[in-house]
């Protein structure tokens, strides 16, 4: 009886791990045939998940192997054509997220060049994986607005990765594009958001033929000078920041720290078409939102609602 036992959990295992590996090779299949796209790397908030010395029921269903590690909050963007690839942030996660980055294109550069949004800790504090210490970088492109730059030039440790050329800081201006070849352009533009060092931007990233909004982080809708519901029916995906999902959700004045509710989101597209709210991924999620979990209900009840979530993995053509 044990080793019939036995036989059927090796069997089941084995099983498994067919499907498993048909899965990830479906994927690859999947990134194969698409020329241009974003990549998601990471949905988790600067800090990651799990979250340091956090052991409340958010974080300790990973400990209890109930959920998977979320990496920080990044895409990436991959041009077969060119065979070229560019991350959207450098964050903690940088060597993971590289990586993955290599598994999608094949090539003897690491990265063709890094979008920092701005200078909080899960969006470019990644960059010090390219100095001496680990690559060794050789002059690697990292598109930076004005303070942001600044910021590096101007302070260590960051100061030494600009002397010592591993890095070259190509500096950005708000609404203005940047082609990355005949068909890419990025176009950064500023938010509000809490700029102690540098300022904050979101990109739109265009494509052949398509073209994605990512706002990672921002303060409230009301207090940008655009229309976030217009912005997002002006492209076909929009990533956008959902570090909170309700108000008490921690247990401090979160009026200290602003970020769109996913609640108030949700609330602000509710009379849109379902194509509109069909656009939004969420992403950058504070290990306390409880839809950072793979299963959770209020996270069918956004769904339910017509609006998606960023996963890691996930691929879109553009």
């Amino acid at each position: 009886m044990k080793a019939f036992t036995t036989g059927l959990i090796c069997c089941f295992l084995f099983v498994f791990g067919c499907e498993k590996n048909k899965t990830n090779n479906s994927i690859k299949n999947e990134s194969r045939s698409l020329k241009q796209y974003i990549t998601i790397l990471g949905i988790a908030q600067d800090a990651g998940y799990p979250q340091i010395n956090c052991f409340k029921s958010c974080c300790r269903s990973y400990y209890d192997n109930e959920e998977t590690k979320k990496m920080v909050s990044c895409l990436g963007l991959i041009d077969k054509n060119s065979e070229s690839k560019w991350l959207f942030d450098a964050t903690p996660d940088i060597v993971e997220q590289t990586k993955v980055l290599r598994d999608h294109v094949q090539t003897d550069r690491i990265i063709d060049g890094i979008f920092l949004t701005h200078a909080h800790i899960g969006h470019y504090t990644g960059l010090m994986h390219l100095g001496r210490e680990a690559l060794g970088g050789k002059n690697i492109p990292v598109f930076a607005m004005p303070r942001m730059k600044t910021y590096l030039e101007k302070n260590g440790p960051w100061d030494q990765l600009v002397k010592l050329n591993n890095i070259k800081i190509n500096q950005l201006e708000n609404d203005s594009t940047i082609h990355l070849d005949n068909s890419l352009k990025v176009t950064p533009f500023l938010v509000p958001h809490r700029d102690e060092y540098s300022e904050t931007v979101g990109y739109k990233i265009e494509g052949n033929n398509k073209s994605a909004l990512f706002i990672p982080d921002i303060d409230k809708w009301e207090t940008w000078e655009r229309s976030i519901i217009e912005e997002v029916k002006k492209v076909d995906y929009a990533f956008l920041d959902a570090s909170f999902f309700r108000d008490g959700e921690l247990e401090r004045d979160m009026s200290k720290i602003p970020h769109p509710f996913t609640t108030q989101t949700t609330s602000l597209f509710q009379n849109e078409s379902k194509e509109t709210k069909a656009k939004i991924y969420f992403i950058h999620f504070n290990h306390t939102n409880p839809t950072i979990k793979d299963n959770h209900p209020l996270k069918d009840s956004i769904q339910n609602l017509g609006f998606n979530f960023a996963k890691q993995g996930d691929n879109f053509e553009l």
